[in-house]
């Protein structure tokens, strides 16, 4: 019997344990296989961005850790919901006593409910049975109910009014989920800037690379002009020094690289051991955006700012309830009990109904409470004032820049084109004696910097357009992302 009994009373924090702490996760619409991760060691492994972005949204640690917290958020929400359910307690006393004239055991049995309306109206049944055993006395048993019922007619009257934690809590729950939408947003963007940074250490080296191999082969044209009597044995030191030079940006690119691994692995929660090797595109494509169409998405979409509206919410409803706690506290108040002892007169009752009227004297407390309220919804309109302009500005800065970048990539296209041509050009009058060491290694360092310039331009365009998604509030839906909440 005891063992059944655990059981039932138990069984609620069981299942809670079982099922309720289980977090969610988020996860793409379309999951790209990612197992290469596990499989392979010591290789290079090829991961492209949306593979990224998988295992960040399955493995990341912030990402865990805000679904751990939303396992207690929507609880609050389930209290604040339970509030008009019925409450029922009960409590079981056992006492023996014993006093100068007598010794006596005592055993009561007292179930209440209670019951809180939508309007305010509280209503409590309380039944109570009791049985008294004494030595000298004798036994005796008692059973009685009690019922009462009170409806406030000013402070706490009204279905808003009772109903405002009610609305409180699932105003809190939307601004959770926007907190959550606002954290994965985060986690993606990171997890794109991250691995965008790998693919600029992994094209830094090779352009490093390519500049030595240049280098080098121009040690040997200008040996080969050494030996032909075309240049002068010292000319090759010029030369030479390029190639120690090249040898150390490719040791710094190198280093750049671990660097980049590492911190896109530690985002991803996987080994920081693992040789990760970006093999996305660098091909791009121009973005239309138009600016008034983007503002207006960033309003409806934007996690920030919606959580601002809502904030303006909760501080209208706390001075609504500031206000109504002004009044007097004016009450109808209605029962009904029944007794009946044994052995005694049998059952008798009582019914009762009338007015209840508290007038607070003196009490600055409440309209204490009202003034704060009032600063506090004047303070959260300003807020959202500010937050609109705030807005707006970022929202014109992330359509402007997107603008300016893809500007700037097609500078870069055509510089990059320039400078090749102009390397080649001045390395076929070396060849021909009609040129120096030092002017093709000015062209050569011009080479290396329109190729810099143009990697740069292409990843600070993608950038740009990962921001914009960000500022108006549409980076899951770019990437088919449900949240799963």
């Amino acid at each position: 019997m005891t063992r059944w009994w655990a059981l039932v009373f138990l069984s609620p924090l069981l299942a809670l344990a079982e099922d309720g702490l289980q977090p969610s996760r988020p996860t793409l619409q379309h999951v790209p296989s990612v197992s290469a991760l596990s499989t392979l060691h010591g290789e290079p492994v090829d991961i492209q961005l949306a593979d990224a972005i998988a295992l960040a949204l399955r493995d990341n640690r912030a990402v865990r850790g805000a679904y751990l917290e939303r396992i207690a958020q929507k609880f609050e929400l389930r209290v604040a919901q339970d509030q008009f359910a019925p409450q029922l307690a009960l409590k079981v006393r056992y006492l023996a006593n014993r006093n100068h004239a007598d010794r006596y055991r005592e055993a009561r049995l007292a179930p209440t409910a209670s019951l809180l309306t939508p309007y305010g109206t509280r209503l409590s049944l309380d039944w109570a049975r009791g049985h008294t055993r004494a030595d000298g006395a004798g036994r005796r048993y008692s059973d009685g109910a009690n019922l009462t019922i009170i409806q406030p007619l000013l402070r706490g009257a009204g279905r808003d009014i009772a109903s405002a934690p009610l609305r409180q809590a699932r105003l809190a729950e939307q601004l959770n989920r926007l907190a959550l939408k606002d954290e994965i947003s985060a986690v993606i963007t990171r997890t794109i800037m991250l691995y965008r940074a790998l693919l600029r250490a992994q094209e830094q080296l090779r352009i490093a690379e390519d500049g030595l191999a240049r280098s080098r082969q121009l040690v040997e044209v200008n040996r080969a002009l050494i030996v032909a009597g075309r240049m002068a044995a010292f000319d090759i030191v010029q030369t030479q020094a390029e190639v120690a030079n090249q040898e150390m940006a490719r040791e710094s690119s190198r280093n750049q690289l671990q660097q980049s691994r590492q911190a896109l692995a530690q985002l991803l929660a996987i080994d920081l051991s693992t040789p990760l090797k970006a093999v996305e595109s660098l091909r791009v494509e121009r973005r239309q955006v138009d600016a008034r169409q983007a503002l207006a998405r960033a309003e409806a979409r934007q996690p920030a700012y919606l959580m601002q509206q809502l904030a303006v919410e909760q501080a209208a409803i706390d001075l609504q309830v500031a206000h109504n706690a002004q009044w007097w506290d004016l009450s109808l108040v209605a029962g009904v009990s029944q007794l009946r002892e044994q052995p005694g007169n049998g059952t008798s009752g009582e019914r009762y109904l009338g007015l209840e009227l508290e007038v607070p004297i003196g009490d600055l407390d409440r309209r204490q409470a009202w003034v704060r309220a009032q600063v506090a919804m004047d303070r959260q309109n300003l807020s959202l004032t500010e937050s609109r302009q705030q807005l707006q500005r970022e929202v014109s800065t992330a359509v402007r820049d997107v603008q300016v970048r893809w500007r700037q990539v097609e500078i870069a296209e055509r510089a990059l084109a320039l400078s090749q041509r102009k390397l080649d050009i001045e390395q076929e009058k070396l060849a021909a004696g009609r040129s120096s060491n030092f002017q093709v290694l000015s062209f050569e360092g011009d080479l290396r910097y329109a190729q810099s310039s143009r990697l740069d331009a292409i990843l600070d365009y993608l950038e740009a357009q990962v921001v914009l998604d960000q500022v108006l509030g549409v980076t899951l839906d770019s990437w088919n992302v449900a949240l799963n909440d």
